[in-house]
């Protein structure tokens, strides 16, 4: 019944944003933005623009997945199906847990596969494009963790979007240091295993608690 249930909510979710192509462009669209702007309004050297491209390529995935943020769980919000899930037979979490997963599949997945066109505005090496892709695997489905936690908790407010950025932020960072510093260490020859048994480490707890406190805080916004 579970699995039914997961995949139920699955297609329901990609349906949905089938039907506004328009709003599934957007996080990827921002991304190659914010890539062009930085790559307009520095001073042109590729030696320059190098060294801060795995930076720049992270935020702007982390951007990118914060603009979809909001909308996580408030349409289901003003349309009463999380009322519904409260009801439903499936545990909340599995439910919550689905819904950060096709956040993930909408939001970060096409940055990640247009990080080879966002490394080539950015000079960014050939040999440093798997550890980018790597990195980014790793650490943006705990940005999507994290910010399920935080789109939980300010689901009961009309107008979230600036206090939901200043509560995610601050949560974003480590993830950011170290997915990006893993990309910069080998791009210096050194060893980014430890960056990314952190940020594997981060993902699996992310995995059991995110869900389960993201149901909690929906509970509570509900009542």
């Amino acid at each position: 019944m579970i699995m039914a249930a997961i995949r139920a909510q699955v297609v329901r979710d990609l349906t949905l944003l089938w039907r506004k192509r328009g709003d599934a462009l957007q996080p990827v669209l921002f991304a190659l933005l914010v890539v062009v702007v930085f790559a307009l309004a520095s001073d042109g050297n590729p030696a320059h623009l190098r060294t801060v491209a795995p930076a720049v390529v992270w935020v702007a995935a982390l951007l990118a997945g914060l603009l979809a943020l909001d909308a996580m769980f408030r349409g289901d919000a003003e349309d009463g199906s999380l009322e519904q899930w409260l009801l439903s037979p499936v545990p909340l979490p599995v439910l919550v847990g689905t819904r950060v997963l096709t956040h993930w599949l909408t939001t970060a997945l096409p940055v990640i596969v247009s990080v080879p066109l966002l490394g080539e505005l950015l000079n960014l090496p050939h040999a440093a494009l798997p550890v980018v892709m790597g990195s980014l695997l790793l650490g943006t489905p705990l940005l999507s963790l994290l910010g399920a936690v935080v789109a939980a908790l300010t689901v009961g407010l009309r107008r979230a979007g600036m206090l939901l950025a200043l509560l995610a932020l601050p949560l974003y960072v480590p993830v950011l240091v170290f997915g990006a510093g893993s990309v910069a260490a080998s791009m210096q020859g050194l060893d980014y295993t430890g960056a990314w048994l952190l940020l594997g480490a981060g993902l699996v707890l992310g995995s059991v608690l995110a869900p389960v406190v993201a149901a909690a805080a929906i509970r509570i916004g509900l009542r």
